[in-house]
C-alpha cells in the first residue's frame, strides 16, 4: 500500500476539487446557453452523459496532448515522435510535419526486439512473403499454418507447461478465456490491482468476485477460508471451482507478486481438506514473461516456484518478444477444452504469421537457439539497466514503485497539475514518457511509469536520468531527501544535474 504524505494528499484533492467546481460552474452556463439556442436533437437522450463524460471534457482533455502521441519509426531506444498542435484548446489535436526525436522510456520493448533485428527480421520478411500478412480466417477454419502450431509447441517449452495455445490479442487472452473456465458456482479471487482485462473477463464469467489486498497472501488466505465456509451465496453449496487469479509484474505497480506465497495457499485449500472446492491458481505474466528470469521464463524461475505448481499461465508477446497476442499454458486437457469452447479461438482471426515467426525467433534467441550468446547479453542486460536506473532515481529524491528486477517503475505525481507539467517537460528535452491518471490508477495516486529496455545504453540511461532530475526540481515531485548524486561509471564520476 502506498503511503501518501499528508500534505501531497490535501493538495491533490484540493485540486481536484478547484477542477471539479470550475467544471461545474462551466457547465452550468453551458446548459443556459444550449437551452436559449436551437436544438435539434430536443427528446433525446444524449450519447455521453454522466461524471465520466464531466471527466473528459473538464479534465482529461485539458491534457490530452500527454497521451496517444503517434510515433513514426520502430519503438526501439529512441524514436521518432510526431509533434501535435492544437488551436481549440486542446479539444483536437491535429498532427503536423515536425518530428522530433525522442529517447522512449514508454515502450514495453524490454528485450530490444521490437527494432530491426539480425536474427528475426529477415525470417520474418521471409514469412511475410510466403504467407501474407493474415491469415484471413479463424483457427478452426483456415487459419491454422504450421508456423501456429510450431508457436504453440515452442511457447509450452519455454514455459515449461505440457501444452500451450495462442490468441491474437493479449488483452483477449484474458477476458475471453476466463468466462470459458469460470461460471455460474464458481468463485473468482483476484488481486485488488490486477488489469482491467481480468477484471473485465471475471465480469463477464457470471462468476462470484472476492477481491483481496494486493499481494497479500495473508489477506488472500482469509478471504479463500471464509469463502470455502460458507460455500455459494443463498444455498451454500461448496463451491463449483475456485480460481486464484494474481500477475507476475504489477503493469501499474512494478512489483513481482509474491508467487511462493500465494501457491502454498492454495496448496493448502486443495481436495482432500475442504470438500470439493479446489484453489486453481491463474498467472498473468504479461510483463514477467522473457524480461526477468535467469533464461526469461518469468517469475516462476525468478521466484524459484516449480510451473507444476501453476495451474494456468498466461502471457503476452506484446512486451519481451516484439510482437502482438497472447497465449495461454497449461494441461493438455485444458488446452483442448479451450479450442473446443474458447470464441477468441473459435471466431477471431488468427495471429498473424509474420507476428507468429517473430515470437518464435525471439524465443531462439533468448535461448541461444540461435547459435549465439546474445539472448543472455539482453536479459543480464535489462536487469543491470532496470536495477541502475531503479537506484539512481530512489537516490535523486523520488517516490518509485517496484522491486528490484523489475524493468517497470512509476514516479509517483499525485497533483493532476504536475501530470502534464512532467510530460510535457520530458518531452521538450526529447524524452518520451508515458504518465498515467485516473481512472487507470486510483485517484490520488498518478504517476509516471518508466519503461526500460535491453536496447538502452549506459549513456542513454544517464540522459534520461539528467532530464528527469532536472523537471523533478522543476515539477516538485522529489518527496525524498536526495542521496549524494555522484555515480562511478567506466572509472569516471558522473554528475545528475
Amino acid at each position: 500500500m502506498i503511503a501518501i504524505p499528508y500534505l501531497t494528499a490535501l493538495t491533490t484533492y484540493f485540486s481536484y476539487g478547484l477542477l471539479f467546481a470550475f467544471g461545474q460552474f462551466r457547465d452550468f452556463f453551458r446548459k443556459i446557453f444550449d437551452w436559449c439556442s436551437a436544438n435539434n436533437l430536443q427528446g433525446y437522450a444524449p450519447i455521453c452523459l454522466g461524471l465520466e463524460d464531466f471527466y473528459i471534457r473538464r479534465l482529461y482533455l485539458r491534457i490530452q496532448d500527454c497521451f496517444g502521441r503517434p510515433i513514426a519509426s520502430a519503438p526501439d531506444a529512441w524514436f521518432d515522435v510526431v509533434e501535435r498542435h492544437s488551436n481549440d484548446n486542446n479539444k483536437t489535436l491535429k498532427r503536423t510535419d515536425k518530428i522530433s526525436r525522442c529517447l522512449n522510456l514508454g515502450s514495453y520493448n524490454y528485450l530490444g526486439f521490437a527494432a530491426a533485428d539480425e536474427y528475426c527480421t529477415p525470417r520474418v520478411v521471409d514469412t511475410l512473403k510466403k504467407y501474407s500478412p493474415s491469415t484471413c480466417s479463424t483457427r478452426v477454419d483456415g487459419g491454422t499454418t504450421v508456423l501456429h502450431l510450431e508457436l504453440e509447441e515452442c511457447v509450452a517449452n519455454f514455459v515449461g507447461k505440457p501444452a500451450a495455445i495462442v490468441f491474437g490479442m493479449g488483452y483477449v487472452t484474458n477476458s475471453a478465456i476466463l468466462p470459458v473456465l469460470m461460471g455460474k458456482g464458481s468463485l473468482i479471487i483476484s488481486d485488488s490491482l490486477n488489469h482491467n482485462s481480468i477484471v473485465n473477463g471475471a465480469r463477464g464469467s457470471g462468476a462470484t468476485i472476492r477481491v483481496f489486498q494486493h499481494n497479500e497472501p495473508s489477506h488472500l488466505e482469509e478471504v479463500l477460508r471464509e469463502q470455502i465456509a460458507e460455500g455459494q451465496p443463498r444455498t451454500h453449496r461448496p463451491w463449483k471451482k475456485i480460481m486464484v487469479v494474481v500477475e507476475g509484474i504489477y503493469s501499474m505497480e512494478g512489483e513481482l507478486c509474491k508467487l511462493p506465497e500465494v501457491i502454498a495457499v492454495c496448496k493448502k485449500y486443495k481436495v482432500g481438506n475442504y470438500g470439493s472446492s479446489i484453489a486453481y491458481t491463474y498467472l498473468d505474466e504479461a510483463h514477467s514473461i522473457g524480461a526477468v528470469g535467469k533464461s526469461g521464463r518469468g517469475v516462476c524461475e525468478l521466484l524459484g516456484v516449480d510451473t507444476a505448481d501453476v495451474d494456468i499461465m498466461m502471457g503476452t508477446f506484446t512486451k519481451s518478444f516484439g510482437s502482438c497476442g497472447g497465449y495461454i499454458a497449461g494441461s493438455k486437457d485444458l488446452i483442448q477444452h479451450l479450442k473446443y469452447a474458447c470464441p477468441a479461438h473459435l471466431y477471431a482471426t488468427s495471429i498473424s504469421p509474420p507476428a507468429a515467426q517473430q515470437i518464435i525467433s525471439s524465443i531462439r534467441v533468448i535461448l541461444g537457439e540461435d547459435g549465439s550468446n546474445r539472448g543472455a547479453q539482453k536479459l543480464a542486460q535489462i536487469r543491470e539497466n532496470s536495477n541502475f536506473f531503479r537506484s539512481e532515481l530512489q537516490k535523486m529524491g523520488f517516490e518509485v514503485l517496484g522491486d528490484n528486477d523489475s524493468p517497470v517503475m512509476p514516479i509517483m505525481l499525485y497533483n493532476p497539475a504536475k501530470i502534464p507539467a512532467f510530460s510535457r517537460e520530458c518531452l521538450k528535452q526529447n524524452v518520451a514518457v508515458v504518465t498515467v491518471a485516473f481512472p487507470a490508477t486510483p485517484l490520488l495516486l498518478a504517476r509516471a511509469r518508466i519503461c526500460i529496455s535491453a536496447a538502452h545504453s549506459r549513456e542513454d540511461l544517464i540522459k534520461a536520468l539528467q532530464v528527469i532530475s532536472r523537471v523533478g526540481d522543476l515539477v516538485g515531485i522529489k518527496y525524498f531527501p536526495a542521496e549524494p548524486t555522484k555515480q562511478q561509471q567506466g572509472g569516471k564520476s558522473v554528475k545528475f544535474d
